[in-house]
């Protein structure tokens, strides 16, 4: 009969002796690898983060695309149009009649250079504008005064409306230089309109008042002691200056001595600082 081997050990340790560890297993080798292994690859992902973090969160640009957003468009520069000049009216080979004083005046037809204003001389005188652009236009003085024909031209009203004023003596004939012709304004009836100049007791004389020189009639009548008073009637045009209607009239002086300026201007034909008969302000007929 046998008998069974006891609980513990064949051989009880020897007192005193250290007991020898027991030799590892291999799973437990690997384990340990396992986990050498987690640890590098751990190490590794905390640095990558930590190196990523330092840097900018957008990706890298690449080669062919723009490293900015909001890099501006380039831009091209333009030249601004220059305004187109104003042609003027347009030239018809039509010259002055021989003989005509002609004397440089404002711009007529708009293409910003100086024109010029004439009157020919004898029984078939004409009054006519001749353009820088080299266009002429021209109407017959139709006056029976015998006293030579002198004229003014400037732009009045607001609107700078191209005019001519053409003073016979007897009277002062307003032209419209609109439209490359000259052409009579026509009043409430329809007729030529003319300023008197004392000759049928309706005015003495015409001006231009103000900065934007309106034209206006004057009279200046004479009182007893030789004094006078001085009325204005302004004469506003339509705005192809083909018409004209007469605003009421006003005092504009009362009890003034005869050399006083405003008395002498309402005894001539002028616009502004040009009268009628100066040879430097504008054509005067031919003798």
């Amino acid at each position: 009969m046998t008998t069974p081997p006891p609980d513990g050990p064949l051989f009880p340790p020897v007192p005193g002796a250290s007991p020898e560890p027991p030799p590892p297993s291999s799973s437990r080798r690997g384990w340990i690898i396992a986990l050498a292994v987690l640890l590098v690859v751990a190490i590794g992902v905390i640095v990558f983060l930590l190196v990523r973090d330092d840097g900018s969160d957008e990706p890298a640009a690449s080669p062919s695309e723009s490293t900015s957003s909001t890099a501006p468009e380039p831009t091209t520069t333009t030249e601004p149009e220059s305004p187109p000049a104003a042609a003027g009216c347009a030239p018809n080979g039509v010259a002055a009649p021989p003989g005509a004083n002609e004397v440089t005046v404002v711009d007529v037809d708009g293409d910003g250079k100086p024109d010029k204003a004439w009157i020919s001389p004898g029984a078939d005188r004409q009054f006519g504008i001749t353009t820088a652009s080299g266009a002429t236009f021209s109407i017959p003085i139709e006056s029976a005064s015998p006293e030579p024909a002198s004229a003014v031209v400037n732009l009045v009203q607001k609107d700078k409306l191209p005019i001519a004023l053409v003073s016979t003596g007897r009277e002062a004939l307003l032209y419209s230089l609109a439209q490359c012709e000259v052409k009579p304004v026509a009043n409430a009836q329809g007729q030529p309109y003319t300023f008197d100049l004392g000759f049928a007791g309706a005015g003495t004389g015409v001006g231009c008042s103000g900065a934007d020189l309106d034209l206006a009639g004057l009279n200046a009548v004479a009182a007893a002691d030789g004094t006078f008073t001085v009325t204005r009637t302004f004469v506003t045009l339509d705005a192809d200056a083909r018409n004209a209607t007469n605003g009421s009239p006003e005092d504009v002086a009362t009890g003034a001595a005869a050399d006083e300026a405003v008395v002498t201007t309402a005894q001539e034909v002028s616009c502004g600082e040009l009268v009628a008969g100066n040879p430097a302000d504008g054509p005067v007929e031919p003798q």
